[in-house]
């Protein structure tokens, strides 16, 4: 389980290596994704709050990256933030997530992108419940749910 500190740690040493890595030129990326998809996800956009019916969905499950279809959260952490955007208490796995410094807007954050691809996901923040405190902001966009067997969505 990653905490406040790990994320930092991550965030200002470097993160572990992916198990694969996908990488495509822009037009690949313009090709696969929809403009809004492409928009947050390699622009790293951001979603209207509340837009996604996601947000209030608690399935069982797993979500992937939209872009490359690697495993990134599993529904048994997701949790109702109020924010406005799918809301996570942990990654399916510690290399799934890449963590970097965003100091945008004003502010610091972190942002959290795809390992796999670098696809823009959203940010972590220090204020989720408990045990980790952890609340990863996802855009639901760059989000997929796979299917029931746990195969990734088919169009990767």
């Amino acid at each position: 389980m990653l905490y406040w500190l790990d994320v930092l740690k991550l965030a200002n040493n470097g993160n572990p290596p992916p198990d694969r890595r996908v990488e495509k030129t822009e037009a690949e990326w313009r090709d696969l994704l929809s403009p809004e998809q492409f928009r947050i996800t390699r622009q790293r956009g951001t979603e209207r709050a509340f837009s996604s019916e996601l947000c209030s969905r608690f399935e069982p499950g797993r979500y992937a990256c939209v872009c490359c279809g690697t495993p990134l959260f599993d529904a048994g952490e997701k949790f109702e933030s109020g924010t406005g955007w799918p809301s996570f208490t942990q990654a399916i796995r510690a290399n799934a997530i890449a963590y970097r410094k965003d100091r945008g807007f004003g502010g610091y954050r972190i942002e959290t992108v795809c390992n796999t691809c670098d696809a823009h996901l959203g940010h972590v923040f220090q204020d989720g419940p408990p045990p980790s405190g952890l609340r990863y902001c996802i855009n639901a966009l760059a989000l997929e749910k796979e299917s029931p067997s746990g195969d990734a969505p088919s169009n990767y």
